[in-house]
């Protein structure tokens, strides 16, 4: 199929093989668009991003391995390893940023626009194969003690990794001796979580609706809850017993016994004033005690109202008449509203 490839060619009649290439004569770049800036020494490839990064224009975070369309550019020379730098537009915004190849580090460099994700660690606390370091690959070839002395610490480092390595494998053989099981196992709490992920979805759908929201909803909390139930005032922020029963107490002393009434004490004192200076004198007012004693309560009764009323002198002033019949409509008051003591 190699032989194939300079042969599925269009090439037009006027050709002339004495220009040079297909790409000479028609006067394009072997890359087409991408090698539009040829002249300017730029060459747009496809660039794959080497680790985790975040942008600096819309504080996005970007993955490892996402490609761009990247201009290439070679920027220097580390000994006989050209250093190359890649230009490329953040896809979440208008935002560019600059990486440089780095090869005295085997790692990339970035320039701008953006800044590295720190979660790296160092590999020998999780027991990991570390390659060994250039040093060290020179001393093992050059001497031979120390080249046996790593191998008697890698011997002994396995040894000691052994009981923990048989574990792992027999809980791993435990856990799939019987496929079928296993993945029925896996595929049941899959398909739990699932059904508590639409019922969450339907439920926050229908609360944004009702809401007329457009937000996205965080799973419920506790303290969320009592907080909310606090803001609406259905609990106090009281969290101590013996505080809420302190506070019952003294809402209960506070309240009257008695049921209300408009008839207030200052209201009693002013009827007793007006019926002293109207009435006292000429005995409007009776008393009378009831026989009963199995009930052992007295009654008060106010008695011979009309007469008085009529034994009061016809020239006094309609002032003192209209006092004087204020301070029977309120002793006739009084007197109904405290029939049982």
């Amino acid at each position: 199929m190699g032989e194939r490839k300079g042969q599925n060619k269009y090439y037009p009649p006027d050709y002339d093989p004495k220009k040079g290439g297909l790409n000479k004569f028609l006067g394009v770049h072997a890359l087409r668009e991408r090698g539009r800036k040829a002249h300017l020494g730029i060459i747009i490839i496809r660039f794959e991003m080497p680790y985790n990064i975040w942008c600096e224009g819309c504080k996005n975070h970007i993955g490892m391995g996402v490609r761009y369309n990247a201009e290439k550019t070679k920027v220097g020379m580390y000994h006989t390893t050209p250093v190359y730098e890649f230009k490329m537009k953040c896809h979440l915004c208008d935002n560019h940023f600059r990486i440089k190849t780095d090869p005295a580090n085997l790692d990339y460099e970035i320039l701008e626009g953006a800044r590295r994700q720190e979660n790296r660690w160092d590999p020998t606390q999780n027991e990991q194969i570390v390659p060994e370091t250039k040093e060290t690959q020179k001393r093992l070839f050059d001497d031979s003690m120390y080249k046996l002395e790593h191998g008697s610490n890698d011997l002994s480092a396995a040894e000691a990794a052994k009981p923990r390595l048989v574990s792992l494998f027999n809980r791993n053989e435990d856990a799939w001796a019987d496929c079928y099981t296993a993945n029925q196992k896996l595929r049941a709490s899959f398909r739990k979580k699932s059904k508590e992920l639409k019922q969450s979805n339907s439920i926050d759908t229908d609360l944004l609706r009702k809401s007329s929201l457009n937000i996205t909803l965080l799973p419920e909390d506790e303290d969320d809850r009592h907080m909310a139930a606090i803001l609406s005032k259905k609990l106090t922020p009281v969290n101590n017993i013996e505080e809420n029963t302190n506070l019952l107490r003294k809402s209960i002393i506070s309240k009257s016994a008695l049921p209300t009434s408009s008839f207030t004490p200052d209201k009693e004192r002013k009827a007793l004033r007006a019926l002293s200076s109207t009435l006292i004198d000429k005995n409007i007012v009776k008393k009378k005690v009831s026989d009963d004693i199995s009930m052992n309560s007295s009654n008060l009764e106010i008695v011979n109202v009309s007469q008085s009323v009529e034994k009061v002198n016809n020239e006094e002033l309609p002032s003192k008449k209209q006092k004087l019949c204020q301070g029977l409509s309120l002793l006739g008051e009084y007197g109904s509203s405290s029939d049982t003591d």
